[in-house]
């Protein structure tokens, strides 16, 4: 494996070419473990342990963007799709592990209502998976834009798929007047940030690194993590993913990470834990609501409640990492991420 080979990041942990790019495989990594860290301060945030869970999550606002960022990249440069059917078919290596999830989290943390509402839009039991109703009509359009612009080629059935994601929150709010009813909110819906930094995804993982040394990344990255600490403690919780300060962090990460090589002898444990991370991505909160709770609730303050918020994060993370590597083992994968 070398640092200029490519490997699409269908989703996270899902590959579908020969080729790997290190500094892919390990920012995939980083960003789902930042995922669990993530959610890992939210439970603290909520148990009263505020300072701690900010500064935590700060550290984290980026990973969701640089998804959005691998996707453009591996979209537009690295595997652009030659054909319809190979673009529908990545949809469904995306959509069928999260339906088998979506059930799991609902018959576990949910109820009948939740599993009507996760037909439409992400629902409590299972809100991580929000993401995943806007990553799928992402990878769509950028799909749709390969083949109509390279292949001149019309795929049909997506934008048929896409016309249904465009067209839902009317048609939601026609039914929910024509039957009086309080439908859910509907979720399979792009918008403007996510196709931004997909875009620049693109042109940054994309394009060739310029000779230099990497230390001004890193105090760039550090910087934009000051800036999102400022801006959640000072202005608004949890900040948006397409507030200036997270898109800085996201870009100085971005640019940090290209063309990283990693070490010879780690880059097989690396390549392993990126093709478990969309399956830790999924099974993550089974980890991270019982435990996270349960250890908030009895942490001490201060430094005392950082440490137990990053042992439990750190935690979690194996757990989910352990699972979905244990599960690609028995060729789960396609079911279970």
């Amino acid at each position: 494996m070398t640092a200029t080979s490519t490997v699409p990041p269908a989703a996270p942990g899902h590959q579908d070419a020969p080729g790997r790019r290190d500094d892919v495989d390990l920012l995939r990594v980083v960003c789902t473990a930042a995922v669990v860290l993530c959610h890992t301060a939210a439970v603290f945030v909520d148990a009263g342990h505020r300072a701690a869970g900010v500064a935590a999550d700060s550290l984290t606002r980026f990973a969701v963007p640089a998804f959005f960022a691998m996707a453009g990249w591996a979209a537009l440069v690295a595997s652009p799709v030659r054909g319809e059917r190979q673009l529908l078919r990545r949809a469904d290596r995306i959509v069928r592990p999260m339906a088998v999830w979506t059930v799991l989290y609902v018959a576990w943390r949910g109820g009948a209502e939740d599993a009507a509402g996760a037909v439409l839009g992400s629902v409590e039991p299972a809100f991580h998976l929000w993401y995943l109703y806007v990553y799928v009509p992402l990878m769509l359009v950028l799909g749709a834009a390969v083949l109509l612009v390279r292949r001149a080629a019309v795929p049909r059935w997506t934008l048929a798929l896409l016309g249904v994601c465009a067209l839902g929150t009317a048609l939601r709010g026609d039914a929910g007047e024509v039957t009086g009813l309080d439908l859910p909110r509907w979720a399979w819906a792009l918008s403007l940030y996510p196709l931004v930094y997909a875009l620049a995804g693109a042109a940054l993982l994309g394009g060739t690194r310029r000779p230099g040394p990497r230390w001004p990344w890193a105090v760039a990255v550090a910087g934009g993590v000051a800036a999102v600490g400022a801006y959640q403690l000072g202005h608004r919780f949890p900040a948006a993913y397409a507030a200036p300060p997270v898109a800085a962090l996201t870009l100085a990460v971005l640019a940090a990470f290209r063309g990283v090589r990693v070490p010879q002898r780690w880059r097989g444990p690396v390549r392993r834990l990126s093709d478990a991370s969309f399956g830790a991505y999924l099974v993550h909160l089974a980890f991270v609501a019982p435990l996270a709770g349960a250890v908030a609730a009895r942490a001490g303050r201060g430094w005392a409640a950082v440490a137990a918020l990053a042992g439990t994060a750190a935690v979690c993370a194996a757990l989910s990492f352990a699972a979905a590597h244990l599960w690609g083992r028995l060729r789960l994968r396609a079911w279970l991420g």
